[in-house]
This record gives C-alpha cells, sequence and structure tokens, in this order.
C-alpha cells in the first residue's frame, strides 16, 4: 500500500484542514489536550452539550459519518477520506465521545436490518447528533458470554414485553434511543433464542442508574426494564435471528473501538522527553528508551493493522475478525504505560488533581479507566479466542453447552 496521499486526497485532506481552522471550538482546545481517555470533561461546560454543537457544525459542513450514504446523513466519502478526516479533526476528536456507539455500532446495525424508512428517519439525526443512541448488551449474569443474556422479550399481538437488565452501558444516561438485544426462545440452544430490536430510552419500562467508577466519572450505567412495550416494527432481523444481527454490531464495534482507542505513547514519549530524573531527563536513560522504542513498534504496527481494516472496507467487505487484535493490544498496551509513566512519578504519582499532578494526571486517569478498555467491546480472553479461531484457524474451545437449550443449562440459582 502506498501511504502517500494522491492528489485527490491531498485536496482533500486541504479542504478538512482548512475547514476545521475556521470552525473548530478553539476556546475548548487547551482543555480537551490536557484530557485524556477515562477523563474527557470541562470546567465551565457540559461535555455533552459542547459535542452537540460541534457535531451539528460538522454535519452542516458535511464532515460527520463520512463514510455513509448522503440519504442518511453521510458524504459518501472513501475509507481513506474518513482516515484523513479524523488524522485532521485531532484533538477535536474527544468531543465525539457521545455519538461514537450510535456511528460506530448503532448506525450499522440500522443501516443493514432497518426498514428503509427506519433509515431515513434515525440514521441522519445520529449523524448529526441530535440523536444519540446506546448499545445494550451485557449483563450481570453473563460476563464475556453476550448469549448467556436473560433479558426476556415476550409477544404480545403487535407489541412485545420486555423484563430483564443490562450493565456497563456507556451514555445510558443522555442517550434517546438504544438497541437491546433479548431472549425470546429459551426452549433452543443459546444463540439461537435472541431477537434484536431498537428501544426509546424515554420509554415507560426503562429505568438507568448511572455507576459511580474509580475516577469519578459516570460514564457506565445500569439499565432495567419493567413491562417495557415495544412495537414489532421496532425490531431488527427476524425473530430468532439476534445473534447474527449483533454480530454486525460486535464486528463494527471492535473496529470502532481497536481503530481509535488511545495507547498512552504520545503522551508518554512526550512525559519522557521532558521529565528530569536524578540521572538526566528520563528519554536519555537506557532502561527508559529500550521500554518506549518497544511501545513504538506496537503503536505502529496498530496502525498498519488500522490501515488493513481500511483497505478491507474500500474493497466492500464487512469488518472482520483482524479487528479485535487492535483492540486486545491497545488495551493492555494503555494499561502498562500508565504504571510505568506513574513510577516515573514516583510519590507524585498519588496525585489525581489535574491541578497539581505532573502531566496534568492524564496517567493516574488513564490508569483508573484501563481496565474497563479491556472489557468493554469484549474481554481480553474473547478477543484472544476470536484471534485463535477465526484468524488464525486453530481449533475452538470445547462448549459443553452449544447444542444444549437455554432452559436446560444447569446455572446456579436458577
Amino acid at each position: 500500500m502506498n501511504f502517500d496521499d494522491t492528489p485527490q486526497e491531498a485536496a482533500f485532506r486541504a479542504e478538512a484542514r482548512k475547514w476545521i481552522d475556521a470552525n473548530a471550538p478553539k476556546e475548548f482546545e487547551a482543555e480537551l489536550t490536557k484530557s485524556s481517555l477515562g477523563r474527557i470533561k470541562l470546567k465551565k461546560a457540559d461535555i455533552v452539550e459542547v459535542a452537540k454543537a460541534w457535531q451539528k457544525k460538522k454535519s452542516d459542513g458535511g464532515w460527520v459519518c463520512l463514510h455513509w450514504p448522503k440519504e442518511y446523513g453521510g458524504r459518501g466519502a472513501t475509507p481513506v477520506e474518513r482516515v484523513i478526516w479524523q488524522q485532521e479533526e485531532g484533538v477535536y476528536f474527544k468531543l465525539t465521545s457521545p455519538f461514537q456507539i450510535g456511528e460506530g455500532m448503532c448506525g450499522p446495525t440500522v443501516m443493514a436490518y432497518g426498514s428503509e424508512a427506519d433509515k431515513r428517519r434515525y440514521l441522519p439525526k445520529i449523524a448529526s447528533g441530535e440523536e444519540i443512541w446506546c448499545q445494550l448488551f451485557s449483563e450481570p449474569a453473563g460476563g464475556s458470554d453476550v448469549a448467556g443474556l436473560r433479558t426476556r422479550a415476550e409477544r404480545d399481538g403487535d407489541h412485545w414485553i420486555i423484563n430483564g437488565q443490562k450493565i456497563w452501558t456507556s451514555g445510558a444516561h443522555y442517550s434517546d434511543y438504544g438497541i437491546l438485544i433479548t431472549r425470546t426462545d429459551p426452549n433452543v440452544p443459546k444463540h439461537k433464542g435472541l431477537t434484536m430490536f431498537y428501544i426509546d430510552m424515554k420509554s415507560r419500562g426503562v429505568e438507568v442508574k448511572p455507576i459511580k467508577q474509580a475516577n469519578g466519572m459516570q460514564e457506565f450505567n445500569e439499565v432495567f426494564f419493567t413491562d417495557l412495550r415495544v412495537p414489532d416494527s421496532q425490531r431488527l432481523g427476524a425473530v430468532g435471528d439476534g445473534w447474527n444481527v449483533s454480530l454486525t454490531t460486535l464486528m463494527n464495534e471492535r473496529m470502532t473501538i481497536g481503530s481509535r482507542l488511545a495507547t498512552g505513547f504520545p503522551e508518554l514519549f512526550e512525559f519522557c522527553s521532558n521529565l528530569m530524573t536524578e540521572d538526566g531527563l528520563a528519554i536519555d536513560d537506557r532502561a527508559t528508551r529500550s521500554r518506549l522504542a518497544n511501545w513504538a513498534v506496537k503503536n505502529s504496527g496498530l496502525k498498519y493493522t488500522n490501515y488493513r481494516a481500511v483497505s478491507a472496507l474500500s474493497r466492500g467487505e464487512r469488518p472482520g475478525p483482524e479487528n479485535s487484535i487492535g483492540k486486545l493490544v491497545a488495551g493492555s498496551m494503555l494499561q502498562d504505560i500508565a504504571m510505568y509513566a506513574m513510577d516515573l512519578q514516583g510519590a507524585s504519582g498519588m496525585l489525581t488533581d489535574p491541578e497539581t499532578a505532573e502531566a496534568a494526571g492524564q496517567f493516574q486517569a488513564m490508569m483508573m479507566s484501563s481496565p474497563s478498555t479491556r472489557i468493554a467491546g469484549g474481554t481480553d480472553e474473547i478477543l484472544r479466542n476470536i484471534i485463535a479461531e477465526r484468524v488464525l484457524g486453530l481449533p475452538g474451545d470445547i462448549r459443553v453447552d452449544k447444542d444444549v437449550p437455554f432452559n436446560k443449562i444447569p446455572t446456579k440459582g436458577r
């Protein structure tokens, strides 16, 4: 692959750079630069409202969901042009956080399985940021096994009655809609009795309870469903085919997370270049340079693995299991880098206040949030299994419950 811009791509980059320079909310640039994964917030403004204003401005200018068809709110751009935009958006990309699930996971699922009326009604508003979506998959009893879910949906004429609970739902407290996977038939094996819906998060029967995190943020939520009535018209895919529908969501999720997940390497390199230790600059220490070199190689590998995925998309292929590689490597790398940076800070690594901590407490925030990055979108163990089986072609794990009806699987307390 030639990584130099073609004349057309260079022109696109220049256009994007000019538009961003003229329209970006530069009053927040300093704060966004200091913010880090796990602690993206603004002192004197609501981050969601600022994000909505930036998303709407981008939408009006034709710079959102670039790869989506124009009739659904996109630009019909190429995958490479999408990458160029992401590169040029830079620090302002942090303002897209509330919309990443809608744009990267829910939107593609609606595009693949929704009716034409649904696509024209919901996708443009996802793109413009007018409506925020969340993904309702994980459950307390399911762990990493999505197909082990217990949220029930029972048919009642033209509606479904839903009862159950989801957990670790990012952004549910400010979302307008969500895609929800449920169990509609417990008499068949667990992967075959699932059905997907989209729901209005403000509906009667939906209760959202934010989860307070160790880093002081409240990004995750518990969501409870009590006799929630959902029209059958809000079903995505066939009854009982929810697992196949969810694969579209999950593959796009891992691509979205893996391709843009922060590793902390640029921040660590800059930190080491300026940190004065008893023996001089940290970057002049041989042991530190060795670690930086190792992480630089991994960071480069992630970059070019992502380019391979972009190349596949440009050929019209669906995001594949290789996207699990980026998420697996980036998640553990983030945690390792945060721990090392805090070690370099010594006793001051205990400080978390951005006003007093070195590097504005970026690495402390990374450390606090890094465990969640190794769980969200698939745990390390699940991703290793996916890579082993679907990328390397190794034998799959033995699954004793694979062909057993869900209601016959032994479960303590059930």
